[in-house]
């Protein structure tokens, strides 16, 4: 046997291989598709599935603290003690400005020095019995010489600087003596 033989017995060998797996592979018929996934592929993704499923439900759902806040909210107690402190300040000042004035004291005829040292002895002896709220009729300057009424000017003076007097005013109605009488809130 030389070489030639050899070569051409093993072509023969390679054809014959060649010709059975052709033959094989034409009455294999696979039911499967080229990148269909396994089985075990398959059951994965199911189980992935059905946790994104449950993850969508509980995303759905509600914490019940958090249900519960969204139905009642919070209360922000120092707020609710400020608002409640300033309606209270507020209800106060409102009831001071409107109530009646408890004691009076007439300035007119007086000079400026008398009118001074009685509005203080009259501040000083209110202030002392507790009382909240007085007027003080002081005209409203029609018999003055000069432009502006002297003593209207004496007891926005007097009230801007004594500590005893907080809030005041002029009286709404002209019985009271309207821009000729100024109401004082002494403070306790």
């Amino acid at each position: 046997m030389d070489m030639n033989d050899i070569l051409n017995r093993w072509a023969d060998i390679q054809s014959q291989k060649n010709l059975k797996q052709k033959e094989s592979g034409k009455n294999k018929v696979s039911s499967k598709k080229a990148n269909a996934p396994t089985p075990e592929e398959k059951a994965l993704a199911a189980e992935k599935d059905f946790e994104a499923k449950i993850n969508a439900e509980n995303s759905k759902q509600i914490n019940p603290i958090e249900l519960w806040l969204r139905r009642y909210g919070t209360v922000d107690k120092d707020k609710v003690s400020e608002d409640q402190e300033r309606r209270t300040t507020q209800m106060d000042r409102n009831y001071l400005i409107n109530m009646r004035p408890e004691a009076r004291l007439d300035l007119h005829g007086l000079h400026q020095d008398e009118a001074e040292i009685a509005l203080n002895n009259f501040i000083e002896k209110c202030s002392k019995s507790g009382i909240r709220k007085v007027i003080v009729v002081h005209g409203k300057g029609i018999h003055t010489t000069g432009t502006d009424p002297v003593l209207g000017k004496l007891v926005r003076r007097f009230i801007e600087n004594d500590k005893r007097c907080g809030m005041s005013g002029h009286p709404k109605s002209k019985q009271d003596g309207g821009s000729g009488a100024t109401w004082i809130i002494l403070k306790n």
